[in-house]
């Protein structure tokens, strides 16, 4: 509880929770207004694939730099090592500071979705379930990106090093690493497909993707070529799943190695 309340308030005089908050807000809303023109039946899904689909460019590279920052910002003001010359491991400091983190990012944006409900209620036919599945979406994105934040705020030596690792590593999730699949799908077969699947699924934002869009009915697997049933050979939950808890977990892990690391250096 203590992380929570100390996240909280060096967020709220900062600046970067309140520009990852106006920066969803004022998307939304934009979104919105100029959605109002779609029918009552249809137009909530098409709003919230248009929203995601906008909401990709920003979040991942904010969560990254606010993580990174985060982690950083500890090193820089010297109070990570009073912390860890209290007989606390660079471990247990890092678990709670991303518990800190993540309900601090993650509060304000979920009652602000909420309350855009709201409205959503008054143009279109809404779908409480489907809804759910949309937030649960942003949630899991925030979740990966911030966390990969804190690994590079924890390896980073100087802001320009940290800003640096940001964007690569946003960099590659956003174009490289599905630019590299597409260089070889024409060697995928029945025989390897399930690991370019495993490939394909573990950039999160893929995974996310089409754990959306099929909540939102816009995949059916229903009628399925053998070559695809065996590229989805587990429901896109589970592929968001695994794919969650492996960035999370290689995410502390590389903080914890490489930060001991760099402490005996």
């Amino acid at each position: 509880m203590y992380f929570i309340w100390k996240e909280w308030k060096e967020n709220i005089r900062g600046k970067g929770l309140w520009l990852a908050i106006g920066t969803v807000m004022l998307v939304s809303v934009l979104l919105l207004v100029r959605s109002s023109a779609f029918s009552y039946d249809q137009g909530f899904y098409i709003l919230l694939i248009n929203l995601f689909d906008t909401l990709i460019y920003f979040i991942p590279i904010l969560c990254l730099f606010m993580g990174a920052f985060s982690i950083f910002q500890e090193k820089e003001q010297k109070t990570l090592v009073m912390l860890l010359t209290r007989q606390e491991s660079f471990m247990t400091f890092l678990i709670k500071k991303s518990i800190g983190m993540h309900a601090v990012l993650l509060s304000p944006l979920m009652i602000w979705f909420f309350i855009y409900l709201v409205p959503l209620k008054v143009y279109f036919k809404t779908d409480p379930g489907t809804y759910f599945v949309f937030i649960l979406s942003i949630s899991a994105l925030m979740l990966v990106f911030v966390q990969i934040g804190a690994f590079i705020g924890s390896i980073s030596q100087s802001r320009m090093q940290m800003a640096g690792l940001a964007v690569v590593i946003w960099f590659y999730f956003f174009f490289l690493h599905d630019f590299a699949l597409l260089s070889i799908i024409q060697d995928v077969t029945h025989e390897n497909v399930q690991l370019y699947s495993i490939a394909y699924f573990l950039n999160p934002i893929q995974a996310v993707r089409m754990y959306l869009e099929t909540g939102l009915g816009i995949y059916s697997f229903g009628h399925m070529s053998h070559l695809l049933k065996s590229f989805m050979w587990l429901q896109p939950g589970v592929f968001l799943t695994a794919s969650l808890l492996f960035w999370m977990a290689a995410s502390i892990l590389g903080s914890v190695l490489l930060h001991r690391k760099e402490g005996l250096e």
